[in-house]
């Protein structure tokens, strides 16, 4: 059921590596000359550490998690802040996550104050919906077994690494007098990362939350049921995107962007690599993409290739500023790196990192809305999307 394909960093496609040996730091034998593990005053000094522990350490030392620590240590020592060392079990979640699927029963929860976890969001068309679960129910027991006193994350973890095809929930609902119980199938959960609706004037809107494995058919769908209601005009909401995979942002700019080059990346050594389109789906209808200071990575990808053409208004506020490229490798026990291994370059060959990309039309989000929920703005009262209508209105 889970989802074991590759993925390559925050900005990019399928990668499937495997290292030989242990997949761990197999010691000053195994180092390369001239590197941290083959000084022998390094190893030397991390032995010594270790006998402080036996010697002086009031708790119990936990061998896994000490190394562990020295290989998380050693990815956090090249002081990027986009590389790190995931454990088997963290890489196995970032993994799923990135692809946007996940075992479950499609609930999002929280801590509840008086106990157990309360549902703060049912996904539409996941198993919990269709079992009648409802925003805003607590749950105290899975399967008989008492939760009040356990994290969202156990509860999670009860759930998705259940043997069973099901859960039986106990329920607790405001206005409810009895406790319901209630059966939800646990299956392989699609997250939304796509939002899409008709505005006035046939102004088709798409809000981007990030770019996960599903992201494409998701957008592709959107648009879809755009053009079968009469779009005219498109606006591309990216605010808050923190990036996500390459090969999506890139399948979903194909539907967009005339014949030519989409974005390319070196390595250290000059290797370049590009990822084109072909031009046959060149979107022909005005468009507008709604970035901020938070829009990152591959929603910078999306941007820069439209600013590049022309074929579009960006508006908004200057992006984040993240034009490196990284990838995962998993070892053979199960854990993995993530290393930052390349620049990007927008088509007319700029490297926005650490400055960004800069709106044609710039304006910052009202004062006024800055400490709402994003989800409480009205579009009435989102002043940068009033200008992204306007861009579109005025481009035909």
């Amino acid at each position: 059921m889970k989802n074991k394909q590759f993925w390559k960093g925050a900005l990019a496609g399928a990668l499937a590596v495997s290292c030989l040996g242990t997949g761990a730091l197999a010691g000053a034998g195994f180092a390369r000359k001239g590197s941290v593990l083959g000084d022998r005053k390094c190893t030397g000094k991390l032995a010594y550490l270790e006998s402080m522990i036996d010697d002086y350490y009031l708790g119990d030392k936990d061998e896994e998690k000490l190394k562990e620590g020295l290989y998380t240590g050693l990815i956090y020592g090249l002081d990027d802040p986009y590389s790190r060392y995931y454990t088997a079990e963290e890489y196995e979640e970032e993994n799923s996550s990135n692809q946007g699927t996940y075992v479950g029963i499609g609930i999002l929860m929280e801590k509840n104050a008086e106990g157990g976890v309360k549902i703060v969001k049912c996904y539409e068309g996941g198993p919990g919906e269709a079992a009648g679960l409802k925003k805003g129910d607590i749950i105290s027991a899975i399967d008989g077994e008492d939760i009040t006193d356990k994290e969202t994350s156990d509860v999670a973890d009860m759930i998705r690494n259940s043997e069973k095809d099901s859960v039986v929930l106990t329920v607790h609902r405001e206005d409810v007098e009895d406790v319901m119980e209630i059966t939800v199938q646990i299956t392989d959960v699609e997250l939304p990362s796509v939002f899409h609706e008709m505005l006035d004037q046939k102004i088709g809107y798409i809000r981007i939350t990030e770019f996960k494995g599903v992201t494409c058919e998701q957008y592709k769908t959107a648009f879809a049921d755009l053009e079968d209601q009469g779009m005219e005009r498109l606006i591309v909401d990216l605010r808050d995107n923190p990036g996500g995979l390459l090969d999506q942002v890139c399948d979903i700019l194909r539907e967009i962007l005339p014949e030519g080059l989409i974005v390319y990346t070196e390595d250290k050594d000059g290797n370049r690599e590009e990822e084109t389109c072909d031009g046959k789906n060149e979107l022909q209808i005005p468009l507008a993409v709604l970035v901020n200071e938070s829009s990152a990575s591959a929603s910078e990808i999306f941007a820069g290739a439209v600013q590049d053409y022309g074929i579009g208004t960006i508006v908004g506020t200057t992006t984040y500023g993240k034009g490196v490229v990284q990838s995962i490798r998993q070892l053979s026990d199960g854990s993995a790196i993530k290393l930052t291994i390349a620049n990007y370059y927008t088509p007319k060959g700029n490297n926005i990192n650490k400055t960004g990309i800069k709106p044609d039309i710039e304006v910052s989000l009202d004062t006024s809305l800055l400490n709402k929920n994003k989800d409480e703005i009205t579009h009435d009262e989102d002043n940068q999307l009033q200008e992204a209508i306007k861009a579109v209105e005025k481009e035909k």
